[in-house]
């Protein structure tokens, strides 16, 4: 009840007729959290709507001085997240379409009754109200939903917090993974102010943007004349975060070498300066950072195993934006005021319309993105609430998301015989090879390529055709 009673809103009613002016005055006087301003003609009712930015204005159709779908076009574009209700003496449905489509809340013919003017524009106050508390409510859970920098409530977001607040006091070694834009790095960040290093410094270090042949000298420095341009001993990031914790983003794009270097660093807890010989001891903490799969990468022969495996006793995977979608109206709060400190803007709110258009969006860049998309829409707007308008125009219409390949439905007969035909390729012909990988006679093997083709089904190859080339022919 306290918060009811903090909330206020005004209404603008703009008519020629005193009478309905009067009316309007009547009806929401005893409503203690509205005001209602009246204006007689077009002009002193734009000014007192950009002046005000009402929640709600009551415009009549026929105006002094100009043409209410005019009048209700200019309130839209400079004040979007006002309702506009169009009253008229002379209604005709195509003049309430044209209003609705200019962008009217509602459309009321005159002489409007004093119920029904209470119930229509009683159901927009109560919809403004509910809206108010919503934003109130945001605004308090924004205080516990934050953690190190992060936003979210969401139980991945909550169960991710959780797996830091374990792991910050005791690791030494930490994976975080997750796609691009999740916020890899703050939650680094976060486990270092959360271990007992946090006193100590966080050395950072982007692997996709070291040059391969400067990696080692870059993460353990190097002494005078170890190589070409080496004019003097310089320290590396290890040296740098002595006592703290070295930050690897983007591990996945080390060369094979240098992560043969970092693995003696986290089993032995020592390194070698380039050039030379005397082994250093050091006691950092090491937290590494990809969006790819370092585990296929390994199978792939790219990623030493052994170094997945040290690094990864504690993994933290970060959710995509769209996986945990319930976070948005959190974090689009939370970078709408964070923007306005930034910009010394008055902005206090999404409309209706942006909320909808950010909430049909993929965000395939996710956090990173949303922070980009509002950042840009803050820094533009003069207005005090973001609108479409405001937003990139790729968000407007985005592009249908990718639908996955038809599967094709063919009888198993020709799934052996496709089979059959690529191991006998792969073999480079070798009938008695490919039987054997197989499983199964070398007359079965002939069989399988020779048999008739079922009729409907398309053929990949010559091979499932059971023309097999020359080089492959079974004698």
């Amino acid at each position: 009840m306290a918060l009811m009673a903090e909330l206020s809103f005004t209404i603008v009613a703009i008519d020629d007729d005193p009478r309905a002016l009067e009316l309007v005055r009547d009806v929401f006087s005893a409503e203690p959290d509205v005001s209602v301003v009246t204006a007689s003609d077009a002009s002193s009712g734009l000014d007192t709507v950009r002046r005000l930015r009402p929640r709600i204005v009551l415009l009549d159709l026929v105006i002094p001085g100009a043409d209410g779908l005019s009048v209700l076009e200019d309130i839209v574009r400079f004040s979007p997240e006002t309702d506009v209700v169009m009253v008229t003496g002379n209604y005709s449905t195509d003049s309430a379409v044209e209003a609705i489509r200019k962008g009217a809340s509602d459309y009321l013919t005159k002489p409007v009754g004093v119920s029904l003017l209470r119930e229509r524009v009683g159901k927009l106050l109560e919809a403004e109200r509910r809206r108010a508390r919503a934003n109130r409510l945001n605004a308090e859970l924004m205080e516990t939903c934050q953690f190190q920098g992060m936003v979210g409530s969401s139980p991945l977001m909550l169960e991710v917090f959780d797996r830091i607040r374990r792991a910050a006091p005791h690791f030494r070694t930490a994976l975080v993974t997750g796609p691009t834009g999740t916020g890899k790095e703050l939650a680094a960040r976060a486990l270092h102010s959360l271990s007992p290093a946090q006193s100590k410094a966080l050395a950072v270090s982007n692997c996709s943007a070291i040059v391969e042949t400067l990696f080692e000298s870059e993460l353990f420095g190097h002494v005078k004349g170890a190589f070409t341009g080496a004019v003097c001993d310089q320290v590396g990031f290890f040296e740098h975060a002595a006592g703290g914790t070295v930050f690897l983003d983007e591990i996945g794009d080390m060369p094979l070498t240098t992560q043969t270097k970092l693995l003696r660093v986290i089993e032995n807890r020592e390194y070698q300066r380039v050039g030379s010989p005397v082994a250093r001891k050091t006691d950092v903490r090491i937290i590494a950072a990809t969006n790819r799969d370092l585990r296929k990468l390994a199978n792939q022969g790219a990623f030493r195993e052994d170094l997945y495996y040290r690094l990864s006793m504690i993994e933290i995977k970060l959710p995509s934006l769209a996986e945990r979608c319930e976070d948005l109206p959190l974090l689009e709060r939370y970078f709408l005021e964070r923007f306005a400190r930034e910009y010394a803007k008055p902005i206090e709110r999404l409309t209706r319309r942006a909320e909808a258009v950010l909430a049909r969006y993929s965000w395939p860049g996710n956090v990173r993105e949303l922070e980009n998309v509002l950042g840009h829409a803050c820094m533009m707007t003069d207005r005090d609430a973001i609108d479409v308008a405001d937003l990139p125009e790729h968000l407007h219409n985005p592009p249908p998301r990718s639908q996955p390949e038809p599967v094709e439905f063919v009888p198993m007969s020709v799934v052996e015989r496709r089979h059959a035909a690529a191991v006998l390729a792969a073999m480079n012909g070798n009938k008695v090879q490919a039987a054997r990988i197989l499983g199964i006679h070398r007359a079965t093997l002939a069989r399988l390529l020779q048999e008739d083709w079922p009729a409907g089904v398309a053929r990949d190859t010559e091979e499932d055709a059971g023309v097999v080339p020359r080089s492959h022919q079974l004698g």
